[in-house]
């Protein structure tokens, strides 16, 4: 039971406590009763390099009595590290020290998060109550860290925090560059290729997720070999790195931490391997294509990659580009300087389930596209699948034809599919998602959709309490100028899929 006031017994205890030990004597005489049988308090104040310690414990609330020191006690958090020279080594806290009370508040029986918040509530002054285990109790080993080893903040983490990430190492390869031949071993999240590492890459991640996470008792890395492996002994090792990452990331403070993220997303280390290819999966015409790029590569290197393997003319290709899916009706042009790769991986829980790029018509001149259909099979296939796609979403507003277009969409049929297509409202229009509006100096407001067309532009406002929809239609003939605000669209779009990312996540669960 986790009690925030204190008991009678233990207000005993802290009495006794005072009266054996002073936390200002002697590290002399703390050391030579540091294993005495009484509660004693502690009070710390943080330093430069924090509290210098942390803390140890279960995970769960209440649980059955312990003996210490031949007293009965609900289970209790423990001092799992401290730092020499650091603020609580200075006052004689010891690893192993069971904690009582926390800033005078009862934390038997208590849980790891309920201690580390009372520890961080406290701001830059810590009061402990702690009982040192007797030397029969004592653990077996260094009982305190050397200068040399890393910070150790007064909370400590919060191991409790699980999640779970869709994480594999489904491959690995033989890689040859300037002379040296080594194995890579390719990371996925949730089927989409994040990178390749070394294993020597993995044995520095662990090395530092050590350092930084001294407390957590992390999976073991498979062993070394002095010898060249066989295939199978390579397939052996790359599952147990899948185990490895598995369980490393079900932890959240872990799998969030700078270290493990630059080892997932970016360039690790002085010994990365940049030179080892990422795949990148984009949508085509209904098919997926799927292309080894550098990972840095922009917009412009992998549209030319697209171009190059789908050898789609040059013309043709100035009127294409590509795109990210946002949302089922809505997707958005990349800007030149963006990396799609990154993009890529991001968004593993977006609308298109086999990934969030794709090649897209950006013409808006049904003259010149019709031209352009004559002349390259594939942009006109692109055409096609593009305007099926906005017909099922509703963009294009088909009506009555709707049935004759389910009988045209064949791709031997796609001409006369594009010819009725084109004679419909919404053909080649974009559509933006909702978004709220407010009326200035006003309490008005509601929701707004706008799409643009070939020929105007075209509002529909819906009021708040009002259910009749107002359409408002700008001929763009009516228009003397424009502007918009480069990244405001993405930075929008990064916020749903984050949320989205999140359900996801928790789905899973």
């Amino acid at each position: 039971m986790f009690w925030h006031e204190k008991s009678e017994v233990n207000k005993k205890r802290e009495k006794e406590g005072k009266a054996k030990y002073n936390v200002l004597s002697s590290l002399n005489g703390l050391a030579s009763t540091a294993c005495e049988n009484g509660p004693h308090l502690i009070s710390i104040v943080k330093s430069e390099s924090g509290f210098g310690f942390n803390v140890k414990g279960q995970i769960s609330e209440g649980g059955q009595l312990r003996s210490i020191n031949g007293q009965l006690y609900a289970p209790l958090q423990h001092v799992s590290a401290v730092l020499v020279g650091g603020a609580a080594d200075k006052v004689g806290l010891r690893r192993g020290d069971r904690i009582l009370e926390v800033n005078d508040v009862n934390v038997e029986g208590a849980n790891h998060r309920q201690v580390v918040e009372l520890i961080k509530a406290g701001g830059d002054r810590l009061r402990l109550l702690v009982i040192s285990a007797s030397l029969d109790n004592c653990e077996v080993g260094d009982s305190t860290l050397s200068c040399e080893d890393p910070y150790f903040g007064g909370g400590g983490y919060d191991y409790s925090e699980k999640r779970s990430l869709p994480i594999s190492v489904p491959i690995h390869q033989m890689v040859n560059s300037n002379g040296e031949q080594f194995v890579a071993y390719s990371i996925h999240m949730a089927g989409r290729h994040l990178g390749s590492r070394r294993y020597s890459e993995f044995l520095q991640l662990n090395k530092l997720l050590k350092e930084e996470f001294p407390d957590f008792p992390l999976p073991k890395l498979p062993r070394k070999s002095l010898f060249r492996l066989s295939g199978q002994q390579l397939d052996s090792r790359r599952r147990m790195l899948e185990q490895y990452l598995e369980k490393v990331c079900a932890v959240k403070v872990i799998a969030e931490s700078d270290t493990v993220q630059e080892f997932l997303m970016e360039d690790f280390g002085s010994k990365s391997t940049p030179i080892v290819d990422v795949s990148l999966r984009i949508i085509v015409c209904g098919n997926t294509l799927t292309l080894n790029i550098k990972r840095h590569s922009d917009t412009r290197e992998v549209f030319k990659r697209v171009c190059e393997e789908l050898k789609l003319g040059v013309e043709a290709a100035s009127f294409c580009a590509l795109f990210e899916v946002i949302e089922d009706s809505f997707t958005r042009k990349l800007h030149d300087r963006e990396c799609p790769h990154n993009i890529y991986i991001q968004n593993y829980s977006s609308a298109a389930a086999t990934s969030c790029l794709s090649l897209r018509k950006f013409c808006f001149d049904v003259e010149k596209e019709k031209e352009l259909c004559e002349e390259d099979k594939l942009f006109r296939s692109i055409c096609f699948h593009q305007a099926v796609e906005d017909v099922n979403n509703g963009i294009i507003k088909a009506g009555e034809r709707l049935y004759q277009l389910k009988a045209l969409q064949r791709d031997d049929r796609c001409i006369q599919y594009l010819e009725m297509a084109r004679r419909l409202d919404g053909y080649s229009s974009v559509v933006f998602p909702q978004c709220q509006f407010e009326v200035p100096d006003s309490d008005e407001g509601g929701t707004a959709t706008m799409s643009i067309g070939f020929h105007s532009v075209v509002l529909k406002v819906r009021q708040e309490d009002k259910q009749k929809v107002r359409t408002i239609s700008l001929e763009w003939s009516n228009v003397v100028a424009y502007s918009f605000r480069a990244g405001i669209e993405r930075k929008e779009a990064r916020a749903r899929q984050a949320e989205g990312n999140e359900k996801s996540r928790q789905n899973q669960q």
